[in-house]
């Protein structure tokens, strides 16, 4: 039922990119069930203390899966977004660059941690996530994601990981 609902929106947000809408997916209590459920399901047995979303579609679903896991919920922004002292990561994306920043306090050393996104492309978001918290003493227990796109091998990026995707392209 989840990838009927995913929506093609051809040419965004540049000239070739297909880009792949999941706004009916939330718009849909059932499928947004299932999509909490079963990342939480996944990683139940794994003791996660955080759940970690990168901006903006992780913030989407992390904090429900965070609550079903019994856990906390850190974003990590684009820059100037977050109030307090900050670790940076600039990284590539499938179309340019971007750069991502957490607060240096989210993470304590030694927490499990779930990181979750909306999708897996190429993987530079997620690993720059993870490098992230990595720096600040974070252990990743897995990465989650309700799409990949397996033509990109963004996997290669991560494979030092679980990886979880409901959705695969």
């Amino acid at each position: 039922m989840l990838k009927e609902l995913v929506r093609d929106v051809p040419d965004f947000p540049q000239k070739g990119i297909i880009f792949k809408d999941i706004t009916p997916l939330f718009r849909n209590p059932e499928s947004l069930k299932e999509i909490v459920n079963k990342i939480s399901d996944h990683y139940a047995e794994n003791n996660i203390d955080l759940v970690v979303g990168a901006e903006a579609r992780g913030f989407l679903i992390g904090p429900a899966i965070a609550t079903n896991l019994n856990a906390g919920f850190v974003p990590i922004r684009k820059p100037g977004k977050l109030p307090c002292e900050t670790a940076t990561m600039t990284y590539q994306l499938e179309y340019g660059t971007d750069t991502l920043e957490i607060h240096k306090d989210a993470i304590t050393p030694g927490d499990r941690v779930l990181m979750v996104d909306d999708l897996l492309a190429t993987g530079g978001t997620m690993a720059a996530s993870c490098d992230l918290v990595e720096s600040l003493g974070g252990k990743i227990v897995g990465c989650a994601f309700i799409i990949e796109l397996d033509f990109l091998n963004g996997k290669n990026k991560l494979n030092s990981y679980d990886i979880f995707s409901l959705i695969h392209y």
